[in-house]
């Protein structure tokens, strides 16, 4: 726990890409294999299962301390992150350990059997031997909210130089349904092919933004300039809902979404057309839902997601399709080296052979002759359930993660109102003692009705002004939440706008972030509910 404890804080202390691989390559270096293989499952999302719950821990925590219950809970709402400050309040060690991070997570794993009683008792032991350092990665880990700043991307880097395996064949590699106690790293170095894991999905090929100017005209000369000849693209449309891949191998079939969640059993209508697939297909799509032929908003999409049992009703309400944007294996064949142009003609193939062409639907090319015309084709996006363009090379092939030159994404530009901030909250890591999460308000009629939450788009500099604000300017507290005087206004930017019942405000917004700082602008200023409703219109966007 030592080592990965320091891994943890020296990552956290530094955001140079070179010397975070470089504190990745010396921990690789430096630790068991089965430990290697526990940091990889937890810095690709795969965390233990939470076997005490947080009430325990907490009252657990408050009795370690020694300190009142309300010095407790004084001191949490000050730092603002539960692990933290349970490791900050207890006594200074007794002892020491040497247990390495897998025998740490296998006694968390093996809590389960234990009465409630053995797993205080092993609570109290774990926390007396373990430093403050050492006890905030460990509380991390036992109340399942450990995360780090950390791209995979670097962690594969880092792995990928210490081994002298391509980076491209280690993300595939740490994709898919895995677990460090059965995969081991002799298995992940060795020799392999995609037939090792029958559902291992192949890592996402994701699209380069274009950077957006005020000017069409402008936009477009710049990408005359930068992408050359319009015959060499394709376009579509850049749908709104869960990238996915959709596999058969062996016989059987998989749903994997970009986040790694194995998905088969959340879409059982889409398994007709998957099980009518030839074996050893493996589709790019989005999943979406559809009514009347036509995309319905991501938010009816929703209702879906996290449920464990879905209903008749659910299933009614928010019938699923695919829309596929690629083909990366055909015939048992790992096909991404191919063109996009040859594995377009791959993927209309499958789907004009499809029996459910309602359910398999493929991304419809949009024809232009000139950038300017494309760019006013994309004024359309959002009447077309829709976030802007896809742009892809038609020579290029598939590709790992997100690479510059051959797929780029020309969004839309987003909907903005001006809001005034009303609470605030600290950040996570670096941002640990920073308040950087804010809650924003618009007018209903002479009260501020909150309606969005964001965190992102302002600059260190600005983050700082707004902590200094912040910390004079409290009106009340709640928990690590503050609420401060109402004058800062900020202009927020959104992709998308839903009616919501569960919303104080009766609004949804998708993807909300700050655009800037609106010092100009007094809070009497800041827009109305009425303007987020206008923006709704007839329907929904």
């Amino acid at each position: 726990m030592r080592a990965f404890a320091q891994l943890f804080l020296s990552l956290d202390e530094t955001n140079k890409t070179n010397e975070k691989v470089k504190v990745l390559k010396a921990y690789f270096n430096s630790v068991p294999d089965t430990d290697k293989m526990h940091m990889l499952a937890l810095f690709s999302g795969r965390k233990p299962k939470r076997q005490i719950n947080s009430t325990l821990v907490r009252k657990w925590a408050i009795e370690a301390s020694n300190i009142p219950a309300w010095l407790f809970e004084e001191s949490y709402h000050v730092v603002g992150d539960l692990a933290e400050t349970m490791a900050l309040l207890m006594p200074q060690n007794r002892g020491s350990s040497n247990k390495t991070l897998t025998e740490w997570i296998a006694e968390i794993n093996g809590l389960g059997t234990k009465s409630e009683e053995e797993k205080k008792l092993w609570l109290f032991d774990s926390w007396a031997m373990l430093d403050s350092s050492e006890r905030f990665v460990f509380n991390k880990l036992l109340t399942g909210s450990f995360r780090v700043g950390v791209s995979q991307s670097l962690v594969v880097k880092a792995l990928a130089e210490i081994t002298g395996i391509e980076a491209p064949a280690l993300t595939h590699r740490i994709m898919g349904n895995w677990m460090p106690e059965t995969y081991s790293f002799e298995q992940l170095v060795q020799e392999q092919n995609a037939a090792d894991d029958i559902s291992r999905p192949y890592p996402f090929f994701l699209a380069y933004p274009i950077q957006e100017t005020s000017e069409r005209q402008k936009s477009t000369d710049e990408l005359k300039a930068s992408l050359g000849d319009e015959a060499e693209w394709q376009a579509e449309w850049k749908w709104d809902g869960i990238r996915s891949q959709l596999i058969k191998r062996g016989g059987e079939i998989f749903i994997w979404s970009r986040g790694e969640d194995l998905a088969t059993d959340k879409f059982p209508e889409l398994h007709p057309f998957l099980n009518a697939l030839p074996d050893g297909t493996v589709i790019d799509g989005e999943l979406l839902s559809f009514q009347n032929g036509l995309p319905m908003p991501f938010n009816v999409l929703q209702t879906r997601i996290g449920r464990k049992n879905l209903s008749k009703k659910i299933l009614e309400e928010s019938p699923v399709a695919v829309i596929a944007y690629d083909c990366l294996e055909y015939a048992g064949e790992d096909i991404r080296n191919k063109t996009q142009t040859e594995r377009r003609q791959i993927l209309e193939g499958l789907q004009a052979a499809t029996p459910f062409p309602e359910i398999f639907r493929i991304s419809a090319l949009i024809s232009f002759e000139s950038w300017g015309e494309l760019a006013v084709v994309r004024e359309q996006s959002r009447a077309m359930i829709a976030e802007g363009l896809m742009l892809k090379r038609k020579s290029a092939a598939y590709q790992v993660g997100r690479k510059r030159g051959d797929w780029w994404k020309w969004k839309i530009d987003p909907l903005s109102v001006d809001a005034v901030m009303i609470y605030a909250q600290k950040g996570h890591g670096r941002r640990a003692d920073l308040y950087t999460d804010y809650t924003f308000a618009v007018w209903d009629g002479d009260k501020l009705v909150p309606f969005a939450k964001a965190y992102s788009g302002l600059t260190d500099a600005e983050i700082n002004k707004v902590d200094y604000f912040v910390k004079r300017n409290t009106l009340e507290k709640f928990g690590p939440v503050r609420t401060v005087k109402p004058e800062l206004v900020f202009e927020i930017g959104f992709e998308g706008i839903n009616r919501s019942a569960r919303h104080k405000s009766g609004i949804a917004l998708r993807f909300p972030r700050i655009l800037r700082w609106r010092q100009d602008k007094p809070k009497e200023e800041a827009d109305t509910i009425e303007s987020l409703r206008a923006l709704l219109g007839d329907g929904e966007y």
